[in-house]
């Protein structure tokens, strides 16, 4: 047979604390359960628990027996386990019983059958667009036991729930808001049980997509949506399910009804279709609403989750309804302590209602409403205390002290436990109080007083009455003066960069210390994080803005709170600055040398635009110039101008700057790049001029135009001359726009001849001016005589001074710029020489080789070239310095003297004599050099102490310097220094290289351990340079 999925809407939840005495409630009761034949487990295990306290004990019915515990069954706390079960013995329906001395409850009934499950799916065919609902249904199914997936063409993954699909886990179905082309495929439902782990497989059901219809836009239908009503257990999690279908897909969304937000702890799966409450406590009770919504429209579904308390009053009047869907129609039994409630004449039982009137304590007890149909039957559970007590403060005693502000308003609450309800009555002092136009006690026993004065203020009693007793609980009114603020912020206009105060001064009760804070566009200002903000005024709470900014326009309050009140009061600020930046640029009509601009204003932040100026930018511009307009002023209320005195051919772009009395804007967004129309050049060459160049050459020049101004394309020049006096110009066309020189050759042209030159220009549009007309020399002739007298002076072996008389006026005809210098070696040609150029009349020649005969020649030269050489002359450079350095190298340090002396250098017979000896000193390696010359082979230098010195020795000879000794190393002079072995080395290898040293100048440096050592084997020390190293040779 086909079982049907029932769900149930129970009304029967109850609070329980913990901590307190109460009967057995179940918080987990057995459930129909179905093991697979083909299972190879051996265990049956069917859940049973409740809480209580004290904790209950535990008995198992089956079919109706009690079970005696044996081998087959075995009892796990309250759970039963069922050891080899058999089909056909251990089959069943089950109901377990929890029992302490409240009271006794049963649990419902659970059939436990061994079968196969077993799927039913059926074809679908939708057109696009269309809702869909896929139907599985499961034998033996139990809503708390089963999980429902669905597999979409095999994948090894279930079908993931989106805004657009959803599955229920009360009925199992898969609901598709909107079918797509993507879900035409075959859909396989699956069933898991989750207490065996057990699953099953429906065979595949295909979806296939009609081609003849296409579904419109309609508003959501919401096909699923939880109970209208739902009582729930503290503690327990609720979960409630609502989906929509509809065209677009609606969103779902959640909310209360009564405007409150819904707890941090709610959790909403990823397609919103599933609300979750965990842990429900009273303050979650209420309505709660599912909202679907598309373009088309909206629908709402309602649900009320309730709380209800145990605890009722002696003489109360009980009230319980349990509520129950399923089909065939449930109907409804009650159980008091696990045994049938038979109504009487203060019972009364209808249906799934229960009422007692007027309770007494042996109405406490378990209750237990019972719901079934042919399909199988479920309980919901109760315990019923019923209170008896005198009026009780203790936990909610009337305020100890109230403060309130003279004319406000002041609510008393007067809440005691009791049972049954206290009637309540107040009194200040000892005079019982009434109701009055100021004073009115409330039907939940709250004293309001409205208007107050200093004449209310005092001590005030509620007195709680019930049959079991009196009780009574005192609080004190303090009446206060009310907090005035009296001078308010008042509204201001204020410029950009300006600083202003916002007062707020108080005034009001002395022993109220008020606290001010400050709100700017409604959200509070964090003095800590803004720069622009600071709280003055010391017990005023006045507000300063340093440098106002344009985001500062807006409304400010000050609101002053009090312990007994709070006042507030507004300004608004309004920030006056340069306008912002126009809008909507568009250029209009282009012409050569125009374009017509239009463009809309921006914001005029609260001052007015007085004028417009435009700005433009070309590729050879530097950065944006303005231009010229018509008009020459825009106004403010102008959106359009035209600018003028544009070069032709030219790529621009524009941008509009508004100005007012503030100041001037930022720019509008530069316009798109046009460029205007070509035109015949307008500008000719400047600066043209000639002269230079061979015999027999004209030489033009003049300065190109920019590419800006040259108007268009195939630019070019016309270069025209004559010579002066005459009427016939000869020109020649320059086809390239960065030419600047022209050269007419012919060699009849007379030296330095006089012409008439101009320079024009062109270019596709026509020709334009040509430049004023200039006079310009052709060139000169070269010097015709070399210069006279030249003789020679050797300086070393490497130098010679060359010395000449200049060359007369006469022997050229135009000016002497120069002379050059030829130097060649004996043997061989004076096209090898090397040339030194030179505008004096001495030259000194250097790099020479020494001992060497050389040849020297000197020529004049002017613009249009060198004359002829002088006679050669024969000069002899002097024999080469001494190649050896100095060697032997000794110094020592004596205070702030260090004493050099070094071994005579003795030249070879190729070498020029040693003439004496050159001391090159500086502080470190890149200190300034000074030096010292002698003829001794000593010294002694004064150095002020303190830093690392660098010493360098060469020979002197007429030669020049000799090979350099190397840079010596002197350490820092200080007095009294020590020198280890790695410094030793260090001096030793910066000084003196391969050299030999004797160590009695290094001796003192030494410390005292390594002293004796090297003085016992009577060592000297010497540098290796292939190792790098120090090492004492023996």
């Amino acid at each position: 047979m086909e079982r049907r999925r029932i769900l149930w809407k129970m009304s029967l939840d109850f609070l329980y604390d913990l901590n307190a005495r109460h009967g057995p409630v179940f918080t987990q009761e057995p459930s129909d359960s179905v093991f697979p034949l083909r299972s190879e487990d051996n265990k049956v295990f069917i859940n049973c628990k409740a809480k209580g306290n004290p904790v209950p004990h535990y008995k198992w019915k089956v079919d109706g027996r009690y079970i005696d515990m044996d081998l087959n069954y075995n009892l796990v706390e309250g759970n039963l386990l069922i050891n080899h079960p058999h089909a056909t013995h251990h089959g069943g329906v089950y109901q377990c019983i929890a029992t302490n001395v409240f009271g006794t409850i049963v649990s419902r009934e659970a059939k436990v059958q061994f079968a196969y499950f077993v799927m039913s799916l059926a074809q679908v065919s939708l057109p696009l667009s269309m809702p869909t609902i896929l139907c599985g249904r499961c034998l033996c199914s139990s809503p708390a036991e089963i999980k429902y997936s669905w597999v979409f063409n095999g994948r090894p993954s279930f079908l993931l729930q989106d805004t657009r699909r959803f599955v229920s886990q009360r009925t199992g179905n898969l609901y598709i808001a909107k079918v797509e082309a993507s879900d035409v495929g075959n859909y396989t439902c699956v069933v898991r049980n989750m207490m065996t782990n057990a699953t099953a497989y429906s065979s595949p059901t295909p979806v296939e997509l009609r081609r003849d219809a296409v579904m419109g836009e309609y508003e959501p239908k919401i096909e699923v949506q939880f109970p209208e009503s739902l009582h729930v257990t503290k503690g327990t999690s609720v979960k409630l399910e609502c989906f929509a279908l509809g065209n677009p897909v609606p969103s779902i969304t959640w909310r209360r009804t009564d405007g409150n937000p819904l707890p941090g702890k709610i959790k909403i799966n990823h397609s919103n279709g599933v609300l979750e409450i965990p842990y429900f406590r009273p303050e979650d009770a209420g309505v709660y609403e599912c909202v679907a919504e598309n373009s088309r429209g909206k629908n709402v579904a309602k649900g009320q989750l309730v709380f209800q308390n145990v605890h009722m009053a002696i003489e109360a009047n009980l009230q319980w309804e349990c509520k129950a869907s399923g089909k065939p129609k449930p109907v409804y039994r009650w159980l008091k302590n696990g045994e049938p409630l038979v109504p009487e004449d203060r019972i009364l039982v209808e249906g799934g209602r229960l009422a007692v009137p007027r309770i007494n304590l042996l109405d406490s007890g378990m209750y237990q409403c019972l719901a079934e149909n042919e399909h199988g039957a479920i309980y919901a559970s109760a315990e019923l205390k019923v209170v008896a007590s005198s009026p009780d403060f203790s936990s909610s005693p009337v305020k100890k002290s109230m403060l309130i502000q003279r004319g406000g308003e002041v609510i008393m609450e007067c809440r005691p436990h009791a049972s049954p309800r206290a009637s309540i009555s107040w009194r200040r002092g000892g005079e019982f109080l009434k109701d009055s136009t100021r004073r009115t006690i409330m039907g939940d026993g709250t004293l309001r007083i409205s208007n107050i004065s200093e004449s209310d203020g005092g001590r005030y009693t509620c007195v709680a009455r019930n049959p079991f007793g009196t009780s009574s609980s005192t609080g004190t009114l303090v009446v206060k003066e009310p907090t005035k603020i009296t001078v308010p912020p008042l509204s201001v206009d204020a410029t950009v960069g300006e600083s202003i105060v916002l007062p707020c001064e108080v005034s009001g009760d002395s022993s109220l210390d008020p606290t001010f804070k400050w709100f700017f566009n409604g959200k509070l200002i964090d003095f800590n994080r803004q720069d622009h903000f600071e709280m003055i005024g010391g017990s005023a709470g006045d507000l300063m803005v340093r440098n106002i900014q344009l985001k500062h326009s807006g409304k400010y309050v000050c609101m002053v709170h009090t312990v007994v009140d709070s006042v507030s009061a507004a300004a608004h600020l309004i920030v006056r600055g340069p306008p912002g930046a126009p809008e909507g640029l568009i250029v209009g009509e282009i012409t050569d040398s125009t374009a017509q601009l239009s463009w809309e204003s921006g914001p005029d932040n609260h001052s007015p635009v007085t004028t417009y100026s435009i700005q433009a930018r070309t590729p050879f511009s530097i950065g944006w110039q303005a231009v010229r307009t018509v008009p020459d002023s825009v106004p403010g209320q102008m959106f359009h101008a035209t600018v003028i005195d544009l070069n032709p051919w030219v790529d621009y772009e524009f941008r509009v700057v508004a100005s007012n009395n503030v100041g001037v804007g930022e720019p509008s967004m530069q316009s798109k790049q046009i460029r205007t129309k070509a035109a015949v050049p307008e500008v000719a060459p400047g600066n043209v001029s000639g002269g230079g160049g061979r015999r027999g050459e004209l030489v033009i020049q003049w300065e190109p135009i920019p590419e800006e101004l040259q108007s268009g394309e195939e630019f070019g020049y016309v270069v025209a001359f004559r010579p002066l006096g005459t009427s016939t110009w000869k020109q020649t066309v320059l086809a390239s726009p960065d030419a600047s020189r022209y050269t007419f050759r012919n060699d009849s042209v007379p030296p330095l001849s006089q012409f008439e030159v101009k320079v024009g220009v062109y270019n596709n549009k026509g020709e334009g001016p040509s430049s004023h007309v200039v006079v310009v020399y052709s060139a000169e002739e070269e010097p015709s005589e070399p210069p006279s007298r030249v003789w020679t002076r050797t300086l070393s072996a490497s130098e010679i001074e060359v010395y000449w008389e200049p060359i007369t006026q006469t022997a050229s005809s135009w000016k002497i710029i120069g002379y050059e210098v030829l130097c060649w070696e004996e043997g061989m040609q004076e096209s090898d020489a090397e040339m030194v150029r030179v505008t004096d009349t001495a030259a000194l020649l250097s790099g020479l080789k020494g001992s060497t005969v050389y040849l020297i020649s000197v020529r004049a030269q002017n613009s249009a070239g060198a004359g002829p050489s002088s006679p050669a002359v024969n000069v002899t450079t002097k024999k080469p310095p001494p190649s050896q350095p100095p060697g032997n190298i000794e110094w020592n340090l004596t205070n702030s003297k260090i004493f050099l002396s070094w071994e005579h250098v003795k030249a070879m017979g190729n070498e020029s004599e040693v003439t004496g000896y050159k001391v090159l000193y500086r502080q470190n390696w890149l200190g300034k050099t000074s030096v010292v010359e002698t003829n001794r082979t000593s010294m002694a230098l004064q150095v002020p102490s303190g830093e690392d010195y660098l010493i360098e020795i060469k020979a002197l000879s007429d030669g020049g310097d000799g090979s350099s000794s190397g840079p010596i190393r002197i350490p820092k002079m200080s007095s009294k220094r020590e020198l280890s072995m790695q410094d030793l080395c260090s001096y030793v290898f910066y000084t003196f290289k391969v050299d030999f040293i004797r160590l009695k100048h290094v001796l003192p440096l030494m410390n005292s351990s390594f002293q004796s050592q090297v003085l016992s084997k009577g060592c000297v020390l010497r540098v290796l340079f292939t190792s790098q190293e120090c090492e004492i040779n023996s």
